[in-house]
């Protein structure tokens, strides 16, 4: 299955030509073969807003406008594609992606883990669980950024059955070992395909670094974008493979058996929320 990353350079508060593009994105990624289309982190409203009141004027329900549009053409072209964007749900702000195919929205997640930077410093909290969305493309799961900082998620939507993980991200300057070193980690690890799509340009005083990157199960580079360049990035992947978590380089000498050598009563301590070291 041939899949693709949309390494765009949003635009802050022009939500209508951000959408444009990623519409205009996804037309070209089908027309290169792709069925999974994946956007950056918040790639409708940009990033680095000043304050709640301002994100919030940018915000919308999921579903909304954006996401139908995006659905229907979705739809047209029957390929299915992830988008970030900023949602407003009652008195709350979340980063969030929706996760979107001809059969409309599929699912959406809320950032969890939330860096001192850009949206982040005024959004919520995500409270949605890390979830394995089956369908005919094989079983998707979703994460953003500075979840990929974590294990635990990627973990927890492998166990789930996982077989491809998303993560749109804003990587600036100075996260240049996520994509150099996480993203081929988190894949290998779990066994899983990764895709991992980070944007490009300048947005006040900040510098994205692109690098967006697809990874096979086995942590192997299949595609990279630039630092600087707005492209589609494409590379085929297995989804069934990653259902198989055992590693054979030589029968019955050398197997790695990633799932049944797992102990977890002996992995307590990560579900134990540890204070700061500002408050030891």
């Amino acid at each position: 299955m041939k899949v693709a990353g949309a390494q765009i350079d949003p635009q802050i508060l022009e939500k209508e030509r951000n959408l444009e593009k990623c519409l205009d994105s996804i037309r070209l990624a089908d027309k290169g073969g792709a069925k999974l289309i994946v956007f950056p982190e918040c790639a409708l409203t940009g990033y680095c807003f000043t304050s709640r009141d301002e994100a919030l004027s940018l915000a919308e329900n999921i579903p909304g406008w954006s996401t139908r549009t995006i659905a229907a053409l979705c739809k047209e072209l029957n390929v299915y594609a992830v988008v970030g964007l900023l949602e407003k749900s009652r008195n709350r702000l979340y980063n969030a992606a929706a996760f979107l195919g001809p059969e409309g929205l599929i699912g959406k997640y809320r950032k969890a883990h939330l860096p001192y930077l850009g949206v982040d410093r005024f959004a919520d909290h995500g409270d949605k669980p890390f979830q394995a969305y089956d369908t005919p493309l094989g079983k998707v799961g979703l994460n953003i950024c500075f979840d990929l900082r974590f294990p635990e998620p990627s973990r927890i939507m492998a166990l789930r059955g996982a077989e491809i993980l998303v993560l749109p991200t804003n990587w600036p300057e100075g996260a240049e070992n996520s994509p150099r070193f996480y993203v081929n980690t988190r894949a290998s690890e779990n066994r899983v395909n990764y895709i991992a799509v980070n944007r490009v340009g300048s947005e006040r005083g900040f510098n994205f670094i692109g690098q967006s990157k697809i990874v096979d199960l086995d942590g192997r580079t299949l595609a990279e974008a630039s630092s600087d360049r707005e492209e589609i990035i494409y590379a085929d992947l297995n989804p069934e493979a990653a259902r198989n978590k055992r590693v054979v380089v030589r029968q019955n000498e050398f197997e790695l058996a990633l799932w049944e050598e797992r102990r977890p009563e002996l992995y307590g301590a990560i579900s134990r929320r540890r204070r700061s070291s500002k408050s030891l």
